[in-house]
């Protein structure tokens, strides 16, 4: 739900999302197209009569029987395969969920072809039911909309097509290569969205040395916190509207929750800091910036994005799955996401307006922090596996090279923790120096700069 009772544009894009991931809206829009369609054409019937229908000699000329016969076929057949669609569409939701994972549902539900699909069904079905109800062969009054049942016929054809479409997509979207494709582009979209963003940019040129050396420990009297009216994720942060309302009421506002947090009910989502009294209609406004909902977007989350693709890993390598390919396929998407990531500058974790003026404090998601994560989580279950891990150490190597200096002796902590675990996980000698091999290749480069001390599977080594 979100913070406040008024519509902003990121609300109602949060809205809009949850529609598309829905299986009703699709179908159910596509339903109201095919009513007024068919009140639509029963009218042109009636307008255009019998005699010009037989003029054209493509088109099907039915008595009432034959009418009633056809689009009795026609919708009785759509409701049963539309029920089988519903059959497999759930059985793929269901196999997604245990083998994949429940958070990447979302994309199968938001799947556009499936919803396509199902809407087709149940809309030729409904078109049909209320074409039937006007046709007429009574001594008193006879009628047959003859162009109505002839689209009926177009409609089946129709969904005969969309029927082998569906077979065909139902297979392509449930092999991993495609969901992994789906996610490194979500990832990417992520990145595009969070690195770098405007409000992330440094201080302009002109900014006056008061600024720099402002300090939010001046306002603690004045803190006001915006806390979050029941418990959920932070799905969206409306930083356009953040940054214009702190620059209309001269506020300084520290993001206390990004996307991707957690807060219970009343936690504070933001937090103001101000020389002056905030009056109550200044802190509605700002309680519309935040979007809460139940679950984590992968729309302003970029850790959650690579989240899911980590849980892929992780479940692929479990006992249970014990599929080493598919991770070695995660730590390719990784690689190519953090690659992706590399490139982009990271935004300043103080904002500021075009006169130099502090307004927004946000935490600034580390590109360290994210490969250590991922990297970390999966090398805890790979390390009685030589190809997976020698891949993590491939990838490590040549992320560090991308990653910026001041952030790359994390990632050498997590490659030699890695090459330390590994060797006293692996039962083999040949998957132990196949292991080393890797670990040498980077340690040769110069790229590596060794961490001989201690360490774990954190972001650095662990302390004696």
């Amino acid at each position: 739900m979100a913070i406040g009772q008024f519509f902003t544009a990121h609300w109602l894009m949060n809205r809009w999302d949850r529609l598309r991931t829905s299986f009703w809206f699709l179908p159910s829009t596509l339903a109201v197209v095919a009513t007024g369609l068919s009140f639509l054409l029963i009218q042109v019937d009636t307008w255009v009569g019998t005699k010009l229908v037989q003029q054209l000699g493509w088109l099907y000329t039915f008595g009432p029987e034959g009418a009633r016969a056809i689009l009795s076929a026609i919708a009785g057949s759509m409701i049963t395969v539309a029920g089988l669609t519903f059959s497999i569409t759930m059985l793929t939701l269901q196999l997604a969920s245990s083998q994949f994972g429940p958070r990447l549902l979302r994309n199968f539900m938001r799947d556009r072809g499936n919803q396509v699909v199902l809407g087709t069904f149940i809309s030729t079905f409904i078109y049909c039911l209320l074409v039937l109800r006007t046709v007429r062969g009574t001594d008193e009054s006879s009628f047959v909309p003859h162009l109505s049942v002839a689209f009926g016929v177009i409609l089946a054809i129709a969904s005969i097509a969309v029927l082998i479409f569906f077979i065909h997509h139902t297979a392509t979207s449930i092999r991993i290569e495609t969901l992994l494709a789906q996610l490194a582009s979500d990832a990417r979209c992520a990145i595009d969205r969070l690195f770098p963003s405007e409000m992330g940019d440094e201080p302009p040129a002109h900014a006056s040395g008061r600024i720099e050396q402002i300090s939010l420990h001046d306002f603690g009297g004045n803190a006001q916190p915006i806390s979050a009216p029941s418990s959920g994720y932070v799905q969206h942060i409306d930083g356009d509207l953040l940054m214009q309302l702190a620059i209309e009421h001269d506020l300084i506002v520290r993001i206390e929750a990004p996307p991707g947090s957690f807060v219970a009910a009343h936690d504070a989502v933001l937090t103001t800091f101000s020389d002056h009294c905030i009056s109550d209609e200044t802190l509605g406004k700002l309680r519309q910036v935040a979007v809460i909902g139940d679950d984590r977007t992968p729309t302003q989350d970029l850790e959650f994005s690579i989240r899911r693709i980590v849980e892929i890993a992780q479940r692929a390598l479990s006992p249970g799955i014990n599929d080493p390919t598919t991770a070695l396929y995660c730590i390719d998407r990784l690689e190519e996401a953090f690659g992706y990531l590399a490139q982009r500058n990271p935004p300043s974790p103080a904002r500021y307006d075009q006169t130099g003026r502090l307004r927004v404090v946000v935490e600034v998601v580390r590109f360290d922090e994210l490969v250590c994560s991922a990297f970390s989580a999966l090398a805890r279950y790979a390390g009685s596996d030589a190809d997976v891990v020698s891949r993590i150490l491939a990838a490590l190597f040549r992320l560090r090279a991308k990653a910026p200096p001041d952030q790359r002796q994390a990632l050498s902590d997590v490659h030699e923790a890695t090459f330390r675990f590994s060797q006293e996980a692996l039962p083999y000698d040949a998957d132990k120096a196949a292991v080393y091999k890797a670990y040498q290749h980077g340690s040769r480069s110069g790229e590596f700069l060794v961490n001989r001390r201690e360490t774990d599977f954190g972001c650095g080594p662990t302390p004696r």
